[in-house]
């Protein structure tokens, strides 16, 4: 049986509803970050060092009074727009070279190359390594 809504709208089609969030914080807090790193620090027993873009939760005063409050935390705020300093952005340009020009029959298709991608540059260090550098980042030597 299809419910109506008061308005007389039609029935919504099957699948997921963004109605239904409304109201619903869709990301995390800046307590949510907060205990992600705390939950990263405790599991690797080292320093944090964390890149922040400019996503308002980062830029909270909750947060940066917690990062000032913790010497195993080092923080490091890019600039507004700065897709050289961030290796993100080096890393979907792979992706987008190695996917450019596609037409995907589904999602599904989409995914699976997506992840094919992803996993190429996983196990090709030197991509990573690429990826860094630029960013005036250190690769990571071996033990």
């Amino acid at each position: 049986m299809l419910l109506q809504t008061r308005r007389e709208e039609p029935p919504h089609p099957p699948g997921p509803r963004s109605d239904l969030l409304k109201g619903v914080r869709k990301g995390f807090s800046w307590q949510d970050y907060r205990d992600l790193l705390v939950r990263a620090h405790i599991q690797l027993g080292g320093p944090i060092v964390v890149v922040w873009a400019n996503l308002n939760t980062h830029l909270t005063a909750g947060l940066k009074r917690y990062e000032i409050e913790h010497d195993w935390l080092t923080t490091v705020r890019l600039p507004p727009y700065a897709p050289g300093l961030n290796p993100v952005e080096a890393v979907w340009s792979l992706v987008r070279r190695a996917m450019g020009n596609t037409a995907f029959d589904t999602p599904d298709d989409l995914d699976r190359t997506l992840r094919r991608e992803l996993r190429r540059i996983h196990l090709r260090p030197h991509l990573i390594d690429g990826c860094l550098t630029p960013t005036g980042l250190n690769p990571p030597t071996p033990p």
